[in-house]
C-alpha cells in the first residue's frame, strides 16, 4: 500500500533547496563544487523517496545514503571557510535542520521495518536505529562546536575526545581497570548476592519484612556524598572503599525488587503446590523463584547504572592516583576538559555495555516468562 506524502523529506527538500539560494562568506552555494555536489545528490535521494513513497529496505537505503551525503556539505562549509564561521553561513545551518528531517524519516523507516514480523533477520538490524541517532547526535555535536567556535573549555567537540581516547589509551585503560574491574564488579556481586539472600530470608521470617525494609527505604535515601567519606575512612584509599559504597547502593535495590517478586506469585498457585504436597522449599525454587526473576533481573540492571555511578563519585573524596572519579575531579582542575569527556566516554561505554551483558541474560533466563512475551 502507498504511503502518504512524506512531510519530513517535504521539509529537508525545501530547507535544502532555501540553503543554496543563501549567501556564502565568499562566493556563493552554486558555484562551490564541494557544497553543491552533495546536496544535489542528497536532494535527488529526498526526489526519489517521494516519488516512490513505499517502505521497503531500498527505500530506507535510499533515505540514509541521502543523508550522509548531504551531511557533507556543513563540514565542507567549515573546511572551505574556517571554524567559527557562524551566522556567516546560514544555509549551512539551514540545511543542518533540514538534515535532521531527513533523518527523523530514515530513522522512523529503518525502524517499522525492523519491527515488521515479516521481516525475518531484519530484526536484529533494529539496533541501526539507536545506533544512527547516536551518529546524528554525535554530527549535530561536531558541527555545532566547530562551526561555532565554540571554546573547548565549555565543551570539546567529538573529534578532540577521539584524540584524547586514541592517544590515551593507556591512561584511560588503568582508569577503568581501578574503577570498574576492582570497585564496581566486585561491589555490584557482593551487594547483589547479600541483598537476594536477605530478601529470602526476609520471605521466609514475616517480622523482619516489618523491621527490615523501613531501615532499607532510610539508607536508600542517604546521599552517596554521605556515604563515601566515611566508607574511605573505614576503608581506606584503594578500591575496598570504593565497592564497599557500591556495596550499601546496590544492596537494597535488590532486596526490595526481590521481596516484590517473590510476593507477586498468585495464592492459587500456592495452594496448587500445598495440594501437591510440596514444602517450602520445592515451592520457592520451581514457583515462586522463577516468577521473582523478572524482578531480580531488573534491580540488578538498576544497580549495574548505580555501580558505576557510586565507585566514581567515592574516588572523588579519595583515591590513589587512578581511577575513572580521580581522573575526572583532577583533570578538571587542570582543565583539560577533552580528557575528562574522554574518561565519561569510556565509563558511558562500560555501563551500556555492562547494562547489555545483563538485558541478553535475562532475555535468555526469561525468555518463557509472560512479562517478556509481552514486550515482543
Amino acid at each position: 500500500m502507498t504511503r502518504g506524502l512524506p512531510y519530513p523529506v517535504v521539509a529537508f527538500a525545501v530547507l535544502a533547496a532555501a540553503a543554496s539560494a543563501l549567501p556564502l562568506p565568499q562566493g556563493s552555494w552554486i558555484a562551490t563544487p564541494a557544497l553543491v555536489l552533495p546536496s544535489a545528490l542528497a536532494l535527488a535521494g529526498a526526489a526519489l523517496l517521494i516519488v516512490r513513497r513505499r517502505a521497503s529496505w531500498a527505500m530506507a537505503g535510499v533515505a540514509v545514503a541521502s543523508t550522509i551525503v548531504g551531511a557533507v556539505a556543513p563540514l565542507e562549509t567549515i573546511r572551505l571557510f574556517g571554524e567559527g564561521v557562524g551566522i556567516a553561513a546560514p544555509g549551512a545551518w539551514l540545511l543542518v535542520i533540514g538534515l535532521g528531517f531527513l533523518s527523523w524519516h530514515s530513522m522512523a523507516m529503518l525502524s517499522e521495518l525492523a519491527g515488521r514480523s515479516d521481516a525475518g533477520p531484519a530484526r536484529w538490524l533494529a539496533l541501526t536505529v539507536p545506533a544512527a541517532f547516536g551518529l546524528w547526535v554525535l554530527y549535530l555535536w561536531q558541527i555545532l562546536v566547530v562551526g561555532f567556535g565554540i571554546p573547548s573549555v565549555l565543551l570539546p567537540a567529538p573529534s578532540a575526545i577521539g584524540q584524547v581516547l586514541a592517544g590515551s589509551q593507556e591512561l584511560l585503560l588503568a582508569d577503568f581497570h581501578q574503577t570498574f574491574v576492582k570497585s564496581v564488579l566486585p561491589g555490584f556481586a557482593i551487594g547483589c548476592a547479600s541483598g537476594f539472600v536477605v530478601a529470602v530470608l526476609v520471605d521466609r521470617v514475616p517480622f523482619l519484612q516489618r523491621g527490615l525494609q523501613p531501615v532499607g527505604s532510610l539508607v536508600s535515601a542517604l546521599p552517596i556524598v554521605g556515604i563515601a567519606p566515611i566508607m574511605v575512612m573505614w576503608f581506606g584509599f584503594d578500591w575496598q572503599s570504593k565497592a564497599a559504597v557500591v556495596v550499601v547502593m546496590t544492596f537494597f535495590p535488590m532486596l526490595v525488587n526481590t521481596i516484590a517478586g517473590l510476593a507477586a506469585t498468585d495464592a492459587m498457585e500456592r495452594d496448587l503446590m500445598r495440594s501437591y504436597g510440596a514444602g517450602y522449599a520445592t515451592t520457592f525454587l520451581k514457583v515462586r523463584l522463577p516468577n521473582a526473576l523478572p524482578f531480580v533481573f531488573n534491580a540488578l540492571k538498576i544497580n549495574s547504572t548505580l555501580a558505576l555511578i557510586g565507585a566514581i563519585v567515592a574516588e572523588f573524596f579519595g583515591t590513589p592516583i587512578v581511577g575513572m572519579g580521580f581522573r575526572i575531579s583532577t583533570d578538571v582542575g587542570r582543565m583539560n576538559i577533552d580528557t575528562v569527556w574522554a574518561t565519561i566516554a569510556v565509563a558511558a561505554v562500560a555501563g551500556s555495555a555492562f547494562y547489555g551483558v545483563l538485558a541478553l541474560l535475562e532475555r535468555s533466563v526469561t525468555f518463557w516468562h509472560a512479562s517478556y512475551r509481552q514486550r515482543r
